[in-house]
């Protein structure tokens, strides 16, 4: 509950900004030439001149001091930028010449659980081979650092930021695992729980306690009646599970658990909470930690009457912790974990206000494109893409100097994040396609190719999610069940036109760990008591290292979906028009079942793309490329693309990745 500062101007809070620093500035500059020497501290007065508006002018609505506590952050910066390691700064320096470096087109990210990846941290290097193979350039390890002990929904109830858990290595394991990846050029992500920690961690033990250095680090409540209030408005994260918003601790009152009822609420409105948690970033940034997955985000602002989601004083949070982290370790990225409504999304990236006045204000440098995920699945299951058309055209233009991470899923289960006013603009009834969409992917629709789970099912509302496997939800598992060899070569069409598109529509495409071998569902998650009442873990398997003894052998399935996996890779490391920093759009076709989409970069020519969701060859006019240059085939499932009366055939389940030379 952080109580908005006046309203003042834009102006009014650059112009406090730029006066805060010129106060603070002469004691900066002596101070970091002592601490890092003459060159480094040119370097670090040069972030301080970049970056202290932003942290400065966030600080200035969420706190009553900021010219103080902004003083108090150059320093912690300060002292952490003299505490990093040499091969580290040499990182940032690469990394301030190129900016833009997490945008370029051979960025391939890779996403795996440690111990179901390799076992062990230290163990992990052993693997760096088949990651390389893939292209793959940044790691995305899940929840590692030390969670309470018993459940701890999936490591997301984190008991010690400056810890790993024990089950996995040791934080110098994971220092070394960094300098291991940063060798091969592949970076390391790690997340980081922002909203919460366990009820074990050691802030919420003292905050119980009565110590002073921890007063107001949790949200608190003596009785019912403000609780009762918010959730006149809150959604329920886990309505099966962990129904309610609030938790009775004893001798506490109601505490604040937007998840579980171990995960407790911080206190952003408390200063300390503020500079502790960036203390735990700046800390886990020396130990070689370069994207930082920004767990659970949107949930950081508490306002009564609303969702207490996406809250005003959340960007500003993000925004002064994104700036405090530039000062001490540019070459850090943030990654925002904020699935949430599309027009609420590219805030995240620091898109605000409308394309005509809106402004960017440096957030987060990548957010999970989770629209384009929802999208490419609705349109597998109807063979229609215009929801995917009007969704994706509505959505409103990132700044260039951030990207999406595009993926075909995730360690999660698939919301169906489907807009009403999309839904209604092809003829859909919103609710009515999530419920399709839900009996579907759990293979309970007539015909249905999927072999997903229901998730979340929320018994008053019918509102559901799913889990799954990519394999188990484009066809694969089932196909390779009865022995079907069309249903299979189906499958694997729909695992190569999803990927088709995830790596190619712009941004950074994601891999989750076992898709590139079509491993199926796990359902070895029900022997253990622990996990057996979470559906999503059978979408986590473990790495199948038969599967991966395949991976060269076109006649097998692994063969076939690791070969294109590759390919894929490949072929957009060679298409600068993919860079990040370009632009696109879906195009306008005149069948419905092929989604294109057009993308240049400055420094480019001309890119399109098309898949068609249908399982028979389609056409569209030939015209839709008018304008782009003579274009060659660069990719595709079928071998150049057929041009016939005018029309292009487009492939059943099929693919074409086209280039301007």
């Amino acid at each position: 509950m952080i109580a908005a500062a006046a309203a003042r101007s834009d102006g009014e809070r650059a112009r406090s900004a730029a006066d805060a620093l010129a106060r603070l500035r002469p004691g900066v500059v002596e101070e970091a030439r002592r601490c890092l020497g003459s060159v480094e501290a040119v370097g670090f007065v040069a972030r301080l001149d970049r970056w202290f508006a932003d942290v400065h002018v966030p600080l200035s609505a969420l706190y009553p001091d900021p010219d103080g506590l902004a003083a108090m952050i150059v320093h912690l910066a300060l002292r952490a930028a003299a505490q990093r390691p040499a091969d580290l700064r040499a990182v940032d320096r690469r990394r301030e010449v190129d900016p833009g470096w997490f945008q370029h087109e051979r960025m391939v990210g890779y996403v795996a659980y440690t111990d179901r990846f390799a076992g062990t941290l230290d163990a992990l290097p052993a693997r760096l081979d088949h990651l390389a193979e893939l292209g793959v350039t940044y790691l995305h390890l899940m929840p590692l650092l030390a969670p309470r002990e018993g459940a701890n929904d999936g490591g997301y109830a984190v008991a010690d930021y400056r810890s790993v858990d024990p089950r996995l290595g040791t934080m110098d394991d994971l220092s070394d695992l960094a300098a291991e990846l940063r060798a091969r050029d592949m970076s390391l992500c790690v997340d980081l729980v922002l909203n919460h920690t366990a009820r074990e961690h050691a802030w919420a033990r003292a905050w119980l306690a009565g110590d002073p250095a921890y007063e107001g680090f949790y949200l608190a409540f003596p009785d019912r009646t403000l609780p009762d209030a918010y959730e006149e408005t809150i959604t329920d994260v886990f309505p099966d599970q962990a129904p309610g918003s609030f938790t009775e601790v004893p001798g506490t009152g109601w505490v604040w658990t937007t998840f579980f009822d171990y995960q407790w609420d911080l206190d952003y409105s408390t200063p300390r909470v503020f500079t502790a948690m960036l203390e735990e970033i700046l800390w886990l940034a020396n130990r070689g930690v370069e994207i930082f997955r920004m767990d659970a985000v949107p949930f950081m602002g508490k306002r009564l009457g609303t969702s207490c989601m996406n809250q005003p004083e959340v960007h500003d949070i993000v925004q002064a912790l994104h700036a405090a982290v530039k000062l001490a370790a540019p070459a850090t990225v943030f990654k925002a974990e904020a699935i949430v409504a599309p027009d609420e999304l590219v805030a995240y990236l620091g898109a605000h206000g409308d394309e005509r006045s809106g402004r960017y204000r440096p957030e987060c440098e990548l957010a999970y494109h989770n629209q384009l995920m929802v999208m490419l699945w609705s349109s597998l299951a109807t063979k229609d893409a215009r929801l995917a058309v009007q969704s994706l055209r509505r959505l409103r233009p990132i700044p260039p100097e951030t990207s999406w991470a595009t993926y075909v899923r995730c360690h999660d289960d698939i919301g169906w994040a489907v807009g009403d006013v999309d839904a209604r603009a092809v003829g859909y009834d919103p609710h009515a396609h999530r419920d399709f969409l839900n009996a579907f992917y759990a293979g309970e629709f007539p015909l249905s190719f999927a072999r997903g789970a229901r998730f979340g099912e929320n018994p008053e509302t019918g509102d559901a999610r799913i889990s799954g496997s990519t394999a188990a939800l484009c066809g694969i598992s089932e196909a390779r069940e009865r022995g079907d060899a069309a249903a299979l070569e189906a499958g694997i069409r729909r695992f190569v036109l999803l990927h088709a598109v995830t790596f190619a529509w712009g941004g950074v495409p994601l891999l989750y760990m076992g898709d590139e071998l079509a491993q199926g569902n796990d359902t070895t998650y029900l022997d253990d008591p622990a996990l057996a009442g979470d559906n999503r873990w059978m979408h986590r398997p473990y790495f199948d290292d038969a599967a991966a003894a395949l991976r060269h052998d076109p006649a097998t399935v692994e063969g076939r979906v690791f070969g294109w996996t590759k390919a894929l890779a490949a072929a957009r490391a060679s298409l600068p028009a993919l860079h990040a920093a370009g632009r696109g759009r879906a195009l306008d076709v005149d069948s419905p079942h092929v989604l294109a989409w057009h993308r240049r970069h400055p420094r480019s020519g001309h890119f399109v793309g098309m898949v068609n969701v249908a399982e028979h060859p389609v056409t569209v006019d030939a015209h839709v490329l008018d304008g782009f240059g003579a274009l060659d085939t660069v990719l595709s499932s079928d071998g150049p693309l057929l041009v016939h009366d005018g029309r292009l055939v487009v492939p059943a389940l099929g693919f074409v990745w086209l280039a301007e030379p």
